[in-house]
């Protein structure tokens, strides 16, 4: 199916707000990046788009939750997945493995 209604918690109502489609160039001298942070966002059933930019196949994100490791997106992955703010450090954060790379990313929130 090309279409989908993302629902909010406990409901079959559709997901109404979003962060809007934005890319994030990490400056030179790569570091961790709070990409969202947990304290900001209700509990709820948000959902997370994201997708490495990058060309160069060595290049990758790693993605961290709440300090625990979900994976690396490699160059042209992505991802998506839903997420609950439910606590101050549930914290969406972005390593990059190079300096200059651009993370595409998209947040659905559950309002």
């Amino acid at each position: 199916s090309t279409t989908a209604t993302l629902t909010t918690a406990g409901t079959s109502t559709g997901v109404v707000g979003t962060s809007g489609l934005g890319r994030k160039k990490l400056a030179s001298g790569h570091a961790q990046y709070t990409l969202f942070d947990g304290d900001q966002y209700a509990n709820g059933a948000h959902k997370l788009y994201l997708k490495n930019a990058s060309t160069t196949a060595s290049e990758y994100f790693t993605i961290e939750i709440n300090s625990e490791q979900m994976g690396k997106l490699y160059a042209g992955d992505w991802c998506f997945f839903p997420w609950e703010a439910n606590a101050d450090t549930n914290d969406i954060k972005i390593d990059p493995s190079a300096d200059n790379m651009v993370l595409e990313y998209m947040l659905f929130i559950d309002e």
